[in-house]
């Protein structure tokens, strides 16, 4: 399949988020009762993000709804798009977004994969360029600030980083944030990521790479190196990744190398593997942009994003449990230049 953002792909793309941004149910909450009154369906406590099986996965269905409707707007689902979201992106039900997260039960509401999510939706509407996308993004806003306060008051107090390879990953997190946070001018949120990411991964050696496990869709090794090569430049990650995958070119540690095998996609968590698949190939592009032409590592890197993307790419539609999301991912890795 092709591994650039064709036409074709882009409405394929389009008309799988387009059927599941508004699905209500199947639905998984994340959600507190604090007593029967709070016993509420998904469109009731969430009037933007109710659908994609859950709150994240709507985020960033969304996410990639407006990143296809701005790459391909001649497209014949762009005018579904723009309809739609003039319907939910209003002032009013973002407001009831942003009362369900100030609410006490809710400080720990979709921490911090979530979090990172809404912003990187909220940095993709302020770089449309045509009127409607500014509403969009105006309206918007106050949620995504009070994500950025989130992530504000959360980092001084996260003494250790999470690197598993799901939702709670922190790098993950905070390579979202970052994009978000120079492109915001909010320059209070970006010194948090790059302060946090430099205490948590700048000792890092050798890394082992156990991976994958049974249900990730993040590489724990992989992510650490797209973040530090996002937040060092490419002047201060050259030394650093040199120590961190210090027999990359050897293709070692093989299992990075190796796509993951998805045995059953029609169970979620083991659907998790094509994201993981996905994701490996975004962060394998990301950390070849960041090495030397001549650098022998930096074709041992684009044959590895090369190779996830291939077994990947055929399977982001056709089951639910992973159509409603995979895309994202896919975009993640093509939208990311390899050369």
């Amino acid at each position: 399949m092709s591994h650039t953002l064709d036409a074709a792909t882009a409405a394929r793309f389009a008309r799988a988020a387009l059927g599941h941004v508004t699905k209500e149910y199947p639905n998984k909450l994340d959600h507190v009762l604090n007593g029967p009154e709070d016993a509420l369906g998904p469109r009731a406590l969430h009037p933007i993000f109710f659908g994609s099986f859950d709150w994240h996965s709507c985020v960033h269905g969304w996410w990639t709804l407006f990143t296809l409707r701005r790459l391909h707007p001649d497209m014949a689902e762009a005018a579904a798009i723009a309809g739609l979201a003039d319907d939910l992106f209003t002032p009013a039900n973002v407001a009831d977004e942003v009362a369900y997260l100030a609410k006490p039960s809710s400080r720990g509401f979709e921490r911090p994969y979530g979090w990172g999510w809404l912003l990187r939706l909220q940095a993709e509407l302020d770089r449309h360029p045509d009127p409607r996308g500014r509403v969009w993004a105006d309206a918007l806003r106050p949620l995504a600030e009070a994500f950025s306060d989130r992530f504000k008051a959360f980092l001084p107090i996260s003494t250790y980083p999470v690197r598993t390879g799901t939702h709670y990953n922190t790098a993950f997190a905070l390579r979202l944030a970052l994009d978000y946070a120079e492109s915001a001018g909010d320059t209070g949120l970006a010194d948090l990521c790059r302060s946090a990411a430099v205490r948590w991964y700048s000792a890092d050696r050798d890394c082992q790479a156990w991976e994958p496990s049974q249900d990730e869709f993040l590489s724990p090794t992989l992510m650490v190196g797209e973040l530090m090569r996002r937040v060092n430049g490419e002047n201060g990650f050259g030394s650093w990744f040199d120590l961190y995958l210090p027999r990359l070119d050897q293709r070692e540690p093989a299992t990075l190398f190796a796509p993951a095998t998805v045995s059953d996609r029609s169970d979620g968590k083991i659907a998790h593997l094509d994201g993981l698949n996905l994701s490996r190939a975004w962060c394998w592009r990301g950390i070849a942009s960041a090495l030397a032409p001549d650098d022998p590592r930096r074709v041992v890197a684009l044959t590895a994003a090369k190779d996830h993307l291939d077994a990947a790419l055929p399977h982001v539609t056709g089951d639910y449990m992973g159509e409603h999301w995979l895309a994202s991912f896919a975009l993640l890795a093509i939208l990311t230049p390899a050369d």
